[in-house]
Protein backbone atom coordinates (compact mmCIF):
# COMPACT_ATOMS: atom_id res chain seq x y z
CA UNK A 1 0.00 0.00 0.00
CA UNK A 2 0.88 3.37 -0.69
CA UNK A 3 -0.22 7.05 0.82
CA UNK A 4 -0.56 9.39 -1.60
CA UNK A 5 -2.24 13.28 -0.75
CA UNK A 6 -4.70 14.44 -3.07
CA UNK A 7 -2.66 17.80 -4.75
CA UNK A 8 -5.24 18.70 -7.27
CA UNK A 9 -8.95 17.87 -7.86
CA UNK A 10 -10.13 19.36 -11.20
CA UNK A 11 -13.44 19.12 -13.15
CA UNK A 12 -12.38 18.27 -16.53
CA UNK A 13 -15.98 17.41 -18.18
CA UNK A 14 -19.37 16.89 -16.78
CA UNK A 15 -19.28 14.70 -14.16
CA UNK A 16 -15.53 13.76 -14.87
CA UNK A 17 -12.38 14.89 -12.11
CA UNK A 18 -9.29 14.19 -12.38
CA UNK A 19 -7.43 13.76 -9.41
CA UNK A 20 -3.81 14.42 -9.09
CA UNK A 21 -1.66 12.08 -6.64
CA UNK A 22 1.69 12.57 -4.91
CA UNK A 23 3.39 11.34 -1.87
CA UNK A 24 3.18 13.48 1.33
CA UNK A 25 6.99 13.01 1.02
CA UNK A 26 7.29 14.00 -2.46
CA UNK A 27 9.70 10.91 -3.41
CA UNK A 28 8.85 9.71 -6.51
CA UNK A 29 6.06 6.76 -7.32
CA UNK A 30 6.37 3.39 -8.51
CA UNK A 31 7.18 3.33 -12.42
CA UNK A 32 4.49 2.53 -14.87
CA UNK A 33 3.52 1.69 -18.46
CA UNK A 34 0.60 2.43 -20.78
CA UNK A 35 -2.27 0.97 -19.47
CA UNK A 36 -1.71 0.65 -15.94
CA UNK A 37 -3.86 1.24 -13.54
CA UNK A 38 -4.02 1.80 -9.35
CA UNK A 39 -6.54 0.45 -6.73
CA UNK A 40 -7.76 3.14 -4.92
CA UNK A 41 -9.08 2.99 -1.51
CA UNK A 42 -11.86 4.98 -1.03
CA UNK A 43 -13.73 6.39 2.84
CA UNK A 44 -16.83 4.61 2.29
CA UNK A 45 -14.50 1.02 2.47
CA UNK A 46 -14.82 0.38 -1.48
CA UNK A 47 -12.00 -0.39 -3.80
CA UNK A 48 -11.81 0.82 -6.97
CA UNK A 49 -9.66 0.32 -9.98
CA UNK A 50 -8.88 4.05 -12.09
CA UNK A 51 -6.59 3.93 -15.33
CA UNK A 52 -3.59 6.20 -15.14
CA UNK A 53 -3.75 8.85 -17.49
CA UNK A 54 -0.72 10.89 -17.27
CA UNK A 55 3.14 10.28 -19.06
CA UNK A 56 4.89 7.63 -17.36
CA UNK A 57 7.92 9.54 -17.20
CA UNK A 58 6.33 11.97 -14.70
CA UNK A 59 7.15 9.38 -11.70
CA UNK A 60 6.36 12.49 -9.12
CA UNK A 61 2.57 11.60 -9.55
CA UNK A 62 -0.08 9.63 -10.92
CA UNK A 63 -3.21 11.05 -12.51
CA UNK A 64 -6.60 9.35 -13.06
CA UNK A 65 -9.24 10.44 -14.23
CA UNK A 66 -13.75 9.79 -13.07
CA UNK A 67 -16.65 9.51 -14.29
CA UNK A 68 -19.44 10.20 -12.07
CA UNK A 69 -21.62 6.96 -13.13
CA UNK A 70 -25.42 7.61 -12.13
CA UNK A 71 -25.23 3.34 -11.78
CA UNK A 72 -21.99 3.63 -9.37
CA UNK A 73 -22.15 1.81 -6.81
CA UNK A 74 -20.64 4.27 -4.25
CA UNK A 75 -17.26 4.08 -5.65
CA UNK A 76 -17.34 7.31 -8.50
CA UNK A 77 -19.55 9.20 -5.88
CA UNK A 78 -17.52 8.93 -2.94
CA UNK A 79 -14.81 10.35 -5.38
CA UNK A 80 -16.56 12.95 -6.65
CA UNK A 81 -18.62 13.69 -3.27
CA UNK A 82 -15.63 12.85 -0.62
CA UNK A 83 -12.32 13.48 -1.41
CA UNK A 84 -10.75 16.61 -2.02
CA UNK A 85 -7.50 18.64 -2.53
CA UNK A 86 -5.37 17.73 0.51
CA UNK A 87 -7.25 14.56 1.90
CA UNK A 88 -4.87 11.29 1.85
CA UNK A 89 -5.72 7.95 0.38
CA UNK A 90 -4.12 4.75 -0.14
CA UNK A 91 -3.24 3.17 -3.32
CA UNK A 92 -1.70 0.26 -4.66
CA UNK A 93 1.03 -0.14 -7.29
CA UNK A 94 0.58 0.21 -10.34
CA UNK A 95 -0.66 -3.22 -12.81
CA UNK A 96 -0.77 -3.43 -16.15
CA UNK A 97 -3.54 -5.79 -17.74
CA UNK A 98 -3.87 -3.83 -20.98
CA UNK A 99 -0.02 -3.06 -22.25
CA UNK A 100 1.11 -1.84 -25.33
CA UNK A 101 2.82 -4.25 -27.80
CA UNK A 102 6.24 -4.00 -27.98
CA UNK A 103 7.21 -3.73 -31.75
CA UNK A 104 3.91 -2.33 -33.12
CA UNK A 105 4.13 -0.85 -36.87
CA UNK A 106 1.66 1.25 -35.91
CA UNK A 107 -0.94 1.57 -33.00
CA UNK A 108 -4.78 2.21 -33.54
CA UNK A 109 -6.36 3.79 -30.88
CA UNK A 110 -9.80 4.15 -29.90
CA UNK A 111 -11.97 5.39 -26.66
CA UNK A 112 -15.53 5.37 -25.91
CA UNK A 113 -16.05 7.93 -22.87
CA UNK A 114 -14.14 7.87 -19.86
CA UNK A 115 -11.99 4.97 -21.67
CA UNK A 116 -10.35 7.99 -23.00
CA UNK A 117 -8.06 7.17 -19.24
CA UNK A 118 -5.61 4.72 -20.16
CA UNK A 119 -5.83 5.86 -24.18
CA UNK A 120 -4.57 8.70 -23.31
CA UNK A 121 -1.42 7.46 -21.38
CA UNK A 122 -0.64 5.29 -24.95
CA UNK A 123 -0.81 8.30 -26.85
CA UNK A 124 1.32 10.55 -24.70
CA UNK A 125 3.65 7.74 -25.13
CA UNK A 126 3.88 6.56 -28.22
CA UNK A 127 4.11 10.03 -29.46
CA UNK A 128 7.40 10.88 -27.44
CA UNK A 129 8.79 7.93 -28.94
CA UNK A 130 7.89 9.13 -32.37
CA UNK A 131 6.07 6.17 -32.95
CA UNK A 132 3.37 5.68 -35.74
CA UNK A 133 -0.21 6.10 -34.33
CA UNK A 134 -3.86 7.05 -35.08
CA UNK A 135 -6.45 8.06 -32.06
CA UNK A 136 -10.27 8.21 -32.12
CA UNK A 137 -12.05 9.92 -28.93
CA UNK A 138 -15.80 9.24 -28.91
CA UNK A 139 -18.08 11.17 -26.54
CA UNK A 140 -21.81 11.81 -26.22
CA UNK A 141 -21.13 15.53 -26.63
CA UNK A 142 -18.86 18.06 -26.26
CA UNK A 143 -19.39 19.24 -22.80
CA UNK A 144 -18.83 15.34 -21.79
CA UNK A 145 -15.31 15.06 -23.39
CA UNK A 146 -12.57 14.90 -20.99
CA UNK A 147 -9.24 16.36 -21.91
CA UNK A 148 -10.18 18.48 -24.94
CA UNK A 149 -7.97 21.43 -24.26
CA UNK A 150 -4.88 18.94 -23.48
CA UNK A 151 -5.47 17.14 -25.92
CA UNK A 152 -5.62 20.38 -29.12
CA UNK A 153 -2.77 21.52 -27.06
CA UNK A 154 -0.33 18.25 -27.39
CA UNK A 155 2.58 17.71 -30.12
CA UNK A 156 0.08 14.30 -31.27
CA UNK A 157 -3.48 16.54 -31.68
CA UNK A 158 -2.87 15.85 -35.19
CA UNK A 159 -3.07 12.15 -34.90
CA UNK A 160 -6.46 12.66 -32.81
CA UNK A 161 -10.08 12.51 -34.10
CA UNK A 162 -12.66 13.49 -32.07
CA UNK A 163 -16.14 12.59 -32.54
CA UNK A 164 -19.59 13.42 -30.82
CA UNK A 165 -22.98 11.22 -31.14
CA UNK A 166 -25.11 14.74 -31.16
CA UNK A 167 -23.01 16.45 -33.95
CA UNK A 168 -22.77 16.07 -37.89
CA UNK A 169 -23.35 12.53 -39.00
CA UNK A 170 -19.90 13.09 -40.97
CA UNK A 171 -17.75 13.63 -37.96
CA UNK A 172 -19.32 10.53 -35.99
CA UNK A 173 -17.23 6.97 -35.92
CA UNK A 174 -17.61 5.07 -38.71
CA UNK A 175 -16.16 1.31 -37.49
CA UNK A 176 -15.84 -0.10 -40.74
CA UNK A 177 -13.82 2.76 -42.40
CA UNK A 178 -11.57 2.91 -39.13
CA UNK A 179 -11.02 -1.17 -39.01
CA UNK A 180 -11.06 -2.22 -43.02
CA UNK A 181 -7.70 -3.49 -44.31
CA UNK A 182 -5.90 -4.44 -40.87
CA UNK A 183 -2.45 -4.33 -41.83
CA UNK A 184 0.67 -6.68 -40.69
CA UNK A 185 1.92 -4.91 -37.52
CA UNK A 186 -0.60 -2.92 -36.38
CA UNK A 187 -2.19 -2.83 -32.96
CA UNK A 188 -5.97 -2.15 -32.30
CA UNK A 189 -6.32 -0.72 -28.40
CA UNK A 190 -9.63 -0.37 -27.64
CA UNK A 191 -11.46 1.05 -24.12
CA UNK A 192 -14.86 1.77 -23.10
CA UNK A 193 -18.06 0.98 -22.28
CA UNK A 194 -19.79 -2.33 -22.85
CA UNK A 195 -21.34 -1.49 -25.70
CA UNK A 196 -18.91 0.62 -27.10
CA UNK A 197 -16.32 -2.12 -26.83
CA UNK A 198 -18.73 -5.34 -28.16
CA UNK A 199 -19.14 -2.94 -31.47
CA UNK A 200 -15.53 -1.81 -32.29
CA UNK A 201 -14.68 -5.77 -31.52
CA UNK A 202 -17.47 -7.19 -33.76
CA UNK A 203 -16.42 -4.80 -36.42
CA UNK A 204 -12.85 -5.67 -35.83
CA UNK A 205 -13.57 -9.68 -36.28
CA UNK A 206 -16.07 -9.04 -39.37
CA UNK A 207 -13.11 -7.35 -41.54
CA UNK A 208 -10.33 -9.94 -39.91
CA UNK A 209 -8.58 -8.46 -37.20
CA UNK A 210 -6.23 -11.36 -36.33
CA UNK A 211 -7.17 -11.79 -32.17
CA UNK A 212 -3.29 -11.51 -30.92
CA UNK A 213 -3.15 -7.53 -32.81
CA UNK A 214 -6.65 -6.55 -30.68
CA UNK A 215 -6.42 -5.47 -27.25
CA UNK A 216 -9.25 -4.19 -25.36
CA UNK A 217 -10.07 -3.05 -21.39
CA UNK A 218 -14.15 -2.88 -20.22
CA UNK A 219 -14.81 0.15 -18.16
CA UNK A 220 -17.71 -1.67 -17.10
CA UNK A 221 -20.02 -4.58 -17.57
CA UNK A 222 -23.55 -4.15 -19.25
CA UNK A 223 -26.39 -5.00 -16.48
CA UNK A 224 -26.84 -9.06 -16.19
CA UNK A 225 -29.67 -10.74 -16.87
CA UNK A 226 -30.55 -13.26 -13.88
CA UNK A 227 -33.51 -14.60 -15.11
CA UNK A 228 -32.40 -18.16 -15.40
CA UNK A 229 -29.69 -18.47 -13.21
CA UNK A 230 -29.47 -21.80 -11.18
CA UNK A 231 -27.82 -23.10 -8.02
CA UNK A 232 -24.72 -24.92 -7.81
CA UNK A 233 -22.11 -26.01 -5.34
CA UNK A 234 -17.98 -24.91 -4.82
CA UNK A 235 -15.71 -27.40 -2.99
CA UNK A 236 -13.00 -25.85 -1.36
CA UNK A 237 -10.23 -28.02 -2.19
CA UNK A 238 -8.04 -27.70 0.67
CA UNK A 239 -10.77 -28.44 3.42
CA UNK A 240 -13.51 -30.33 0.86
CA UNK A 241 -15.83 -27.97 2.36
CA UNK A 242 -18.95 -27.69 0.28
CA UNK A 243 -20.91 -24.78 0.22
CA UNK A 244 -24.21 -23.88 -1.80
CA UNK A 245 -24.48 -20.92 -4.08
CA UNK A 246 -28.23 -20.19 -4.66
CA UNK A 247 -29.73 -19.07 -8.00
CA UNK A 248 -30.17 -15.54 -6.09
CA UNK A 249 -26.22 -14.92 -4.79
CA UNK A 250 -23.19 -15.30 -6.24
CA UNK A 251 -19.98 -17.28 -5.59
CA UNK A 252 -18.46 -14.52 -3.81
CA UNK A 253 -21.07 -13.71 -1.51
CA UNK A 254 -20.78 -17.73 -0.11
CA UNK A 255 -17.69 -17.43 0.30
CA UNK A 256 -16.83 -14.31 2.07
CA UNK A 257 -19.61 -15.78 4.27
CA UNK A 258 -17.96 -18.70 4.89
CA UNK A 259 -15.16 -16.56 5.98
CA UNK A 260 -13.11 -17.47 2.81
CA UNK A 261 -11.59 -14.38 1.17
CA UNK A 262 -10.76 -13.72 -2.34
CA UNK A 263 -9.64 -9.97 -3.24
CA UNK A 264 -12.30 -7.86 -5.06
CA UNK A 265 -12.55 -4.94 -6.84
CA UNK A 266 -14.81 -3.99 -9.28
CA UNK A 267 -17.18 -6.76 -8.76
CA UNK A 268 -18.50 -7.02 -12.60
CA UNK A 269 -15.91 -9.51 -14.11
CA UNK A 270 -14.29 -6.55 -15.54
CA UNK A 271 -10.69 -6.22 -13.38
CA UNK A 272 -9.72 -9.93 -13.14
CA UNK A 273 -8.80 -9.33 -9.38
CA UNK A 274 -11.07 -12.14 -8.17
CA UNK A 275 -9.62 -14.81 -11.13
CA UNK A 276 -9.98 -18.18 -9.21
CA UNK A 277 -8.57 -21.45 -10.42
CA UNK A 278 -10.95 -24.14 -11.16
CA UNK A 279 -9.65 -27.73 -10.41
CA UNK A 280 -12.91 -29.60 -11.95
CA UNK A 281 -15.96 -28.26 -13.01
CA UNK A 282 -16.98 -25.99 -15.70
CA UNK A 283 -17.45 -22.67 -15.05
CA UNK A 284 -20.49 -20.29 -16.81
CA UNK A 285 -18.01 -17.32 -17.82
CA UNK A 286 -19.71 -14.03 -17.58
CA UNK A 287 -16.62 -11.76 -17.08
CA UNK A 288 -15.46 -9.33 -19.25
CA UNK A 289 -11.67 -9.75 -19.08
CA UNK A 290 -10.41 -13.53 -20.14
CA UNK A 291 -9.76 -13.78 -23.61
CA UNK A 292 -12.00 -16.23 -25.57
CA UNK A 293 -8.99 -18.99 -25.62
CA UNK A 294 -8.71 -18.34 -21.80
CA UNK A 295 -12.62 -19.40 -21.08
CA UNK A 296 -12.50 -22.16 -23.29
CA UNK A 297 -9.35 -23.73 -21.04
CA UNK A 298 -12.09 -23.25 -18.13
CA UNK A 299 -9.45 -23.60 -15.53
CA UNK A 300 -10.62 -20.33 -13.87
CA UNK A 301 -13.13 -18.06 -13.10
CA UNK A 302 -14.57 -14.87 -11.74
CA UNK A 303 -16.86 -15.74 -8.89
CA UNK A 304 -17.98 -12.29 -8.61
CA UNK A 305 -20.45 -12.06 -11.61
CA UNK A 306 -19.64 -15.83 -12.88
CA UNK A 307 -21.72 -18.95 -12.26
CA UNK A 308 -20.91 -23.23 -13.08
CA UNK A 309 -22.67 -25.39 -16.16
CA UNK A 310 -21.78 -28.22 -14.01
CA UNK A 311 -23.50 -28.70 -11.07
CA UNK A 312 -20.06 -28.24 -8.88
CA UNK A 313 -17.04 -26.31 -9.40
CA UNK A 314 -13.84 -27.28 -7.42
CA UNK A 315 -11.80 -24.21 -6.55
CA UNK A 316 -7.98 -24.37 -5.50
CA UNK A 317 -8.87 -22.56 -2.36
Amino acid sequence: MIEVIVTAKQREAEDIYTFELARPDQLDLPAFDPGAHIDVHLPNGMVRQYSLCNHPAETNRYLIGVLKDPASRGGSFALHEQVFEGDRLQISEPRNLFPLAEKAKRSLLLAGGIGVTPILCMAQTLASAGEEFEMHYCARSRNRMAFMRQIAESDFADHVYLHFDDEAPEQQFEADKVLANPAPGTNLYVCGPAGFLDHVLQRASAHGWPAEQVHREYFAASPADHTDDAGFEIEIKSSGQVLVVPADRSALEVLEEAGIFIPVSCEEGVCGTCMTRVLKGEPEHRDLFMTEQERALNNQFTPCCSRAKSGRLVLDL
